[in-house]
């Protein structure tokens, strides 16, 4: 018995991703978000660490949301291309400040993290309700590929501009793999009618993951992102998780 539960301690430790609650306990599901309400954000032309693109020049990006139709939950559309050619994989979080006028990603603050749950340990995607409310990645996965896209219902983020998960007037940051900021942009309403930015990245098709959504492999033109390889061997020998249990009818 001593045996078999230190190996269960080493293999979670060999993971290097625990489940953590918050100090103010879980984050909820969010149940009344208000249908049909959209958030946009897309990225600046030019890149806030600028010695990621020495030539000028920023990743291409946006991330586009809306509530489900029964308000549980938010589906997102996330695009990223022209990324970086090496520091990945790439992380990115709805964040809990703004970005100023000047552009400083700084000034974005840290991640939306109502329930005190902070970024250390890692969030563990099988259980998304332990993870901060704003790591997006950490809950539906890393951007491993150039183009990127992914669409995904989060459970835990709002629209309601009254939920502690609300980040409708806040910011998302775009990330190198050790915590550098690359690039970042403000979420805006978007009109009924206005179109929602894209990005010009290929199709791409999603399969289902254990985190509340789906992910997407990317097409045979995607190029994979330096040292993302590791990443994908770990978590596939991890498991994927059990399948979403919500249609992400996505904004296209």
């Amino acid at each position: 018995m001593r045996f078999q539960n230190t190996l269960s301690l080493l293999t979670i430790a060999a993971a290097g991703v625990f489940a953590q609650t918050g100090e103010l306990g879980d984050a909820p599901v969010v149940k009344n978000n208000p249908p049909g309400v959209v958030y946009s954000a897309t990225l600046p032309p030019s890149a806030f660490t600028k010695s990621a693109y020495p030539d000028g020049g920023n990743a291409k990006g946006s991330i586009s949301a809306v509530a489900s139709p029964d308000g549980v939950g938010v589906i997102f559309k996330v695009r990223f291309s022209n990324l970086p050619k090496e520091g990945g994989p790439f992380t990115y979080h709805l964040h809990n400040a703004p970005v100023p006028a000047n552009g400083n990603c700084t000034a974005a603050n840290s991640h939306i993290d109502p329930y005190m749950r902070k970024d250390d340990p890692p969030c563990d995607s099988k259980a998304p309700q332990t993870c901060e409310v704003g790591d997006l990645s950490g809950k539906h996965g890393k951007i491993t590929s150039d183009p990127f896209e992914a669409s995904y219902t989060d459970l835990y983020a709002s629209t309601l501009n009254t939920d502690p998960g609300f980040f409708g007037n806040l910011s998302f940051v775009l990330h190198f793999a050790n915590k550098t900021r690359i690039s970042c942009a403000n979420f805006e309403k978007v009109q009924a009618g206005t179109p929602v930015p894209t990005d010009n990245c290929t199709t791409t098709t999603k399969v289902p993951v254990g985190t509340g959504g789906t992910t997407s492999v990317p097409t045979q033109s995607s190029i994979p992102i330096a040292g993302a390889s590791l990443v994908s061997k770990s978590a596939a020998m991890l498991g994927a998780g059990a399948a979403s249990l919500f249609a992400a009818a996505l904004l296209l």
